[in-house]
């Protein structure tokens, strides 16, 4: 069993918590913040607080949102570039939702380079296809979301990811830094797969 870490202990570390959508990333990331003190960065949590504040780039990312385009790589590597410089001094961070490109895990390594950071482990929660369409579908019922409603657009979520995020993945394979685990299960029980992997790394 891994040694159970208090609240006060910290990794000094950078992890990127990886999956398809409903494979869990939200929940085990709130999890692994309170367990370890470190920072979760979610992707569409900063999207909306540029939008929030008004800064140049929330306006150039609103602007496509509201023309029904996913953001650029180039507007999320800089508002990225923008978190890691204001928490470069943080114990460290759990990044879910990005990367979601090749192109941006190679910008984020040059990112935190800059910094004297790097990505220490991607932590890829593996769930089958059927489990996930039911559980977001699950989830849709509370959420109220249109895309976590429809079977088909989940399905085209899916085959986005299978597309264009998944071979993410393969970047971090080739640094050493990839290591899978069941996401099936409690989510208890998927959680402390997870601890276990991050021990391993202490």
């Amino acid at each position: 069993m891994p040694r159970q870490l208090r609240k006060t202990d910290t990794l000094m570390m950078n992890i990127v918590l990886f999956g398809a959508p409903g494979c869990g990333k939200g929940t085990q990331a709130a999890l692994l913040k309170e367990r370890y003190g470190l920072v979760h960065v979610s992707t569409g949590e900063i999207i909306r607080d540029h939008i929030r504040r008004g800064t140049a780039l929330g306006q150039k990312v609103q602007a496509c949102i509201e023309r029904g385009e996913l953001a650029p790589d180039e507007l999320v590597i800089s508002m990225i570039a923008d978190f890691v410089a204001a928490h470069k001094n943080s114990p460290g961070c759990i990044y879910d939702g990005f990367p979601r490109t090749t192109a941006q895990a190679e910008a984020f390594d040059k990112i935190l380079a800059e910094h004297d950071l790097q990505v220490d482990q991607m932590i890829r929660i593996k769930v089958e296809e059927q489990e996930l369409i039911r559980r977001i579908l699950l989830r849709g019922k509370d959420s109220g979301r249109a895309d976590d409603s429809s079977e088909e657009v989940i399905l085209q979520r899916l085959e986005v990811y299978w597309a264009q995020t998944a071979v993410v993945a393969e970047h971090y394979k080739a640094q050493g830094k990839y290591v899978k685990v069941d996401g099936e299960g409690t989510i208890e029980e998927v959680f402390e797969r997870i601890v276990r992997v991050i021990e391993t790394l202490k």
